[in-house]
């Protein structure tokens, strides 16, 4: 059943959708309910964990105002899944591990961008007249960029982390692409800039802050509307470079894998975001850190670890969660613990099955560093229903 922990530690609650919270994150959520700027109450869900400021999973709704760090830098990070009108009676281990490499080849991981950006041109041309306007008023987002990376090569692109793409199959035996990316080095630059600016503004004014990282901008400030039309393009070039990498992934399918179509059933949706929306009778700024929008009938994607199952899920439309819902199954041990804990031995006994990395590169995503994913669906009975199960067969992590 659903679990719903109440804390009272501020002019606002915290309401958390699990039992299974460390302190720290406790900590940063109840930082957060003693900002003037929060409304009604703050929401964390079941796959909460400590992030840096605010908490990673946390739904925050703010009266006139942002904050830029609880956004993050990897803005407008998200899902994105199709259907394809394959089955598992159309996959093999080795037409699987041909697709594998050819995604290695196709797709740049990590670090990695494009070589060329003209192919990239016509995805990228919506961007361009955008993004000039940001840089133009703050050339200190090109600066944070540096000389070694270009935000049109790096459309398509996965990244690194806990960014993945997935072949899976669902509870009937039917195969979709699934992958996990954001707004890449552009939206780094972006979010680090702002989330800056924001704490010397904060200094200036000698406001009074639990947390450094919670500074924020009000509106009407010197920076709130450059940082919205900055944030918004961000979140916008994430969802581009999902959908591009959709079609270099799916192109990588066709070439080793029966003709086949893909279905209506795309779902691309945000989990590291701000967006403007109506609660408990008021327009608010609502950042979800780790967090998807679960309106009545929304569509999201909760992923599990690289060696469990992920769910597509409608929304139920909670509004003690803000019309919110976990967005994975949350980290229970952070990256160097991970790496400490486990060895290639754990990693390759986790992912059985699945044709993926089994080296130490990848240890501090195994699957025991995060939480138990059907645990997290048990809490949050009240705020989505599944649609389908997805189990992976093929994973490519950067």
């Amino acid at each position: 059943m659903p679990v719903l922990t109440e804390l009272d530690q501020g002019p606002v609650p915290v309401k958390i959708w699990t039992a299974d919270i460390e302190a720290s994150a406790r900590q940063q959520l109840a930082n957060l309910a003693r900002l003037p700027i929060v409304h009604h109450h703050v929401a964390a869900m079941p796959d909460v964990h400590t992030g840096i400021g605010a908490t990673v999973g946390a739904v925050i709704a703010t009266r006139d105002a942002i904050i830029p760090a609880a956004v993050g830098v990897d803005i407008g990070c998200g899902m994105i899944a199709c259907r394809l009108s394959l089955g598992a009676e159309d996959i093999d281990e080795t037409s699987l591990r041909r697709v594998f490499d050819q995604i290695g080849r196709d797709v740049p991981v990590g670090f990695n961008q494009h070589e060329a950006a003209d192919a990239l041109a016509a995805q990228a041309k919506p961007f361009a007249k955008g993004l000039r306007a940001i840089t133009g008023r703050h050339p200190g987002v090109e600066k944070r960029l540096g000389k070694h990376s270009d935000w049109v090569r790096q459309l398509g692109t996965l990244g690194g982390g806990n960014h993945f793409i997935e072949v899976c199959l669902d509870e009937a035996g039917r195969l979709w692409i699934m992958l996990h990316s954001g707004s890449r080095g552009i939206g780094n630059a972006i979010g680090q800039y702002f989330i800056e600016l924001a704490r010397r503004d904060a200094e200036r004014q000698q406001l009074q802050l639990p947390d450094r990282d919670l500074a924020y901008f009000r509106e009407g400030a010197e920076h709130f509307d450059d940082y919205v039309a900055a944030v918004h393009w961000a979140q916008d070039y994430a969802a581009a470079n999902r959908a591009c990498m959709v079609e270099l992934v799916l192109a990588a399918l066709r070439r080793h894998l029966p003709p086949f179509q893909v279905t209506g059933e795309v779902v691309n949706c945000h989990h590291n975001y701000v967006a403007r929306e109506h609660h408990y009778g008021a327009d608010v700024w609502v950042t979800r850190k780790g967090a998807i929008r679960a309106r009545a009938g929304d569509m999201g994607i909760i992923p599990g670890s690289m060696g469990a199952r992920s769910y597509l899920v409608r929304g139920l439309g909670n509004a003690e969660s803000f019309d919110s819902c976990a967005h994975g199954a949350g980290r229970r041990m952070s990256r160097t613990q991970a790496g400490k804990a486990f060895s290639e031995r754990d990693l390759e006994r986790e992912t059985a099955g699945v044709i993926c990395r089994k080296d130490r590169g990848v240890i501090d995503e195994i699957p025991s560093a995060y939480k138990d994913i059907d645990t997290v669906m048990e809490n949050q009975r009240d705020l989505v229903a599944a649609v389908h199960t997805l189990k992976q067969v093929l994973c490519v992590k950067g």
